[in-house]
C-alpha cells in the first residue's frame, strides 16, 4: 500500500507531539456534535473530536470572531460511543479527530429530526441532530454556501480571510431572496431533505448553523471539508469534495430528485452539469445565483463566464442531452430564481397553495 503524502505524514507527527502536550497539560477530549442524516435502518453520523483545556464550557460559542473558532486542537483515535435508535456504538475519531461514519440498525427512527448521543471517556454525552428521511420525501434541496446564501466573496484572498477569522458571523451578510426562495420550496414540499454543502472549514460549523437559523434558512446537515493536507497532496480539492457528496447523497437516497443550488463565482454550474448528466434521475433542477459585476470584478478582477446580467447559454461541458432533460436556471438573486422555478414547474405559482 502506497504511503500517504510527506504533508499528511508530517502533520501526523505533528498532531501527535500536540497531543501528547495537551494531555501532560490536562486537557481532555471533547466531542463536538455535527448535524446528520438517514433512512430507513441507517444514520451517517457527524461530529469531531477536540482537546479543550480544563475548564472550558461545554457549548461551542457561534458568535465570537472568526479566528476563535480556529484555535482548537483536535484528537486522533479517541472512541466515541453513539447511541442512536436503541443501539450502541463504539467509533474511533480519525487522524485529524473527526467522526464520520454510517451506522447500521436504526430501526426505530421515525422520519423528521431526532439526535444520537455522542460520547468520550467520561464525559457528559452531547446531542448530535439528525434528520430521518421517511418513504414520503421525494425532494432534496442541496444548497452550496458561499455567496449562495451568505456573502463571502469568496475565493477573494483578503476578504475571504476577513470573513473566516475576524468577523463575527452576526456581522455576515445574507445573500438577497435565498431563504426566501428555501422558504418557498419547503412550502411547497414540507419535508424537503435540505443540505448545505460547501468548501469551508468544519471550524465553521456552528456559526453557520447560527447565520443559517438567524436569517430564516431551513435547519440541515452541513457538508463541509478540512483545510489540511490528505493523503495525496498538501491541499483538499474544492471540487472533488463536492463531487463525492454529491454521489454520496444520491447513493444514500436513491429516490430523491434533487434541486442543486448554487453560483457562479467558482465550479458549481460545471459540478451540477456533471451530476445531472451522471445521475439524470436524481437531479431535478439546477439554479444557478449570478454574481453581480462588482462581485465578480472583487473575486476575479475581471469578468469570469457568462455576462451576469444574461443567461449563459446552456453549454457548460455535460452532455447535451442530460442538458435538456434537467431545466437549469440562472438569476441573480433569490426572488428571481423563485420566479424562473416557477416558469418550469419547479415551484408552484406564486399565491398558489401547494397540493
Amino acid at each position: 500500500m502506497d504511503q500517504p503524502h510527506r504533508a499528511a505524514r508530517v502533520e501526523e507527527r505533528i498532531h501527535a507531539l500536540v497531543e501528547r502536550r495537551l494531555h501532560a497539560q490536562g486537557w481532555t477530549p471533547r466531542v463536538v456534535p455535527y448535524v446528520g442524516y438517514g433512512g430507513s435502518g441507517w444514520v451517517r453520523v457527524l461530529a469531531r473530536v477536540l482537546l479543550m483545556p480544563p475548564g472550558s464550557p461545554r457549548s461551542v460559542r457561534t458568535d465570537g470572531r472568526g479566528w476563535r473558532r480556529f484555535v482548537s486542537a483536535s484528537a486522533s483515535g479517541v472512541p466515541v460511543t453513539v447511541t442512536v435508535g436503541g443501539h450502541t456504538h463504539v467509533v474511533p475519531s480519525t487522524r485529524d479527530g473527526y467522526v464520520d461514519v454510517r451506522l447500521e440498525g436504526a430501526d426505530a427512527l421515525e422520519p423528521g429530526w431526532t439526535h444520537a448521543l455522542l460520547s468520550v471517556a467520561d464525559a457528559e454525552p452531547v446531542e448530535a441532530p439528525l434528520r430521518i428521511v421517511g418513504p414520503a420525501t421525494t425532494l432534496g434541496l442541496l444548497s452550496d454556501i458561499d455567496d449562495t446564501v451568505i456573502v463571502t466573496m469568496l475565493p477573494r484572498p483578503l476578504v475571504a480571510f476577513r470573513n473566516a477569522f475576524l468577523v463575527r458571523e452576526i456581522d455576515r451578510r445574507p445573500v438577497p431572496g435565498m431563504a426566501a426562495l428555501y422558504a418557498d420550496v419547503a412550502a411547497a414540499h414540507p419535508d424537503v431533505l435540505v443540505v448545505y454543502l460547501s468548501t469551508g472549514a468544519w471550524n465553521t460549523a456552528a456559526a453557520l448553523n447560527g447565520f443559517l437559523a438567524r436569517h430564516g434558512y431551513p435547519p440541515g446537515p452541513l457538508l463541509l471539508t478540512d483545510w489540511g493536507p490528505t493523503d495525496d497532496g498538501w491541499f483538499r480539492s474544492g471540487p472533488d469534495h463536492k463531487r463525492a457528496q454529491l454521489a454520496h447523497l444520491f447513493a444514500d437516497f436513491p429516490g430523491l430528485r434533487w434541486l442543486l443550488v448554487g453560483d457562479d463565482g467558482q465550479h458549481d454550474p460545471s459540478l451540477y452539469a456533471e451530476a445531472a448528466a451522471a445521475f439524470p434521475d436524481q437531479v431535478l433542477a439546477i439554479a444557478i445565483r449570478q454574481l453581480s459585476v462588482t462581485e465578480q470584478l472583487a473575486q476575479h478582477g475581471s469578468l469570469v463566464g457568462p455576462d451576469p446580467t444574461t443567461e449563459p447559454a446552456a453549454d457548460t461541458g455535460a452532455d447535451a442531452g442530460a442538458e435538456r432533460r434537467t431545466p437549469q436556471v440562472w438569476a441573480p438573486d433569490g426572488q428571481a430564481l423563485a420566479a424562473a422555478l416557477r416558469v418550469h414547474g419547479i415551484l408552484p405559482p406564486a399565491g398558489q397553495r401547494p397540493t
